[in-house]
């Protein structure tokens, strides 16, 4: 498979792909902000969200820093800062692991848990307010169908 980096004969979007791409980041940037504006309101960015989800579904609502990290995208020293902050403001803390000295676990508090449970339904809601309920139910199953492969792509790529 050919690689970006190698060179090749460019291959210029047409003018379909090129409207497909930019609508793509138009909704992932202005979603993203969106979201972001109504988590304000609880004093949450995204990437707190997104933290307080993977540690309330976790067994135990306990993760080790290192799977929290690659799950959320972020390298360990970006997860290690925002972990600080959000331990300042109780919603989670650091535990060691007892079989790795090295190792540790972000847990998610009571207090981030009673946090989830107030916030997880309007942000719910908001998805729906401005994304789920926009598209029609029928193109759902498309519009998965069509970014299936290239979030499985994307996946294989970041463990290269």
């Amino acid at each position: 498979m050919e690689t970006v980096t190698e060179h090749t004969a460019t291959a210029w979007l047409s003018e379909d792909e090129q409207r497909a791409w930019r609508i793509h980041l138009d909704v992932s940037r202005l979603l993203m902000y969106q979201l972001e504006r109504d988590l304000q309101a609880f004093g949450l960015t995204n990437n707190d969200y997104e933290i307080l989800v993977n540690l309330s579904e976790a067994e135990d609502r306990r993760l080790r820093m290192s799977d929290l990290a690659r799950s959320t995208l972020q390298s360990k020293s970006r997860l290690s800062h925002q972990i600080t902050r959000m331990e300042s403001s109780g919603l989670v803390r650091r535990e060691n692991c007892e079989s790795d000295r090295r190792g540790l676990y972000a847990v998610l508090t009571e207090h981030g848990w009673e946090t989830m449970r107030q916030v997880a339904p309007r942000h719910v809601a908001s998805v729906r307010a401005h994304f789920i309920d926009l598209i029609p139910p029928e193109s759902l199953a498309a519009y998965h169908e069509a970014l299936r492969p290239v979030a499985d792509h994307l996946r294989t790529e970041r463990t290269k």
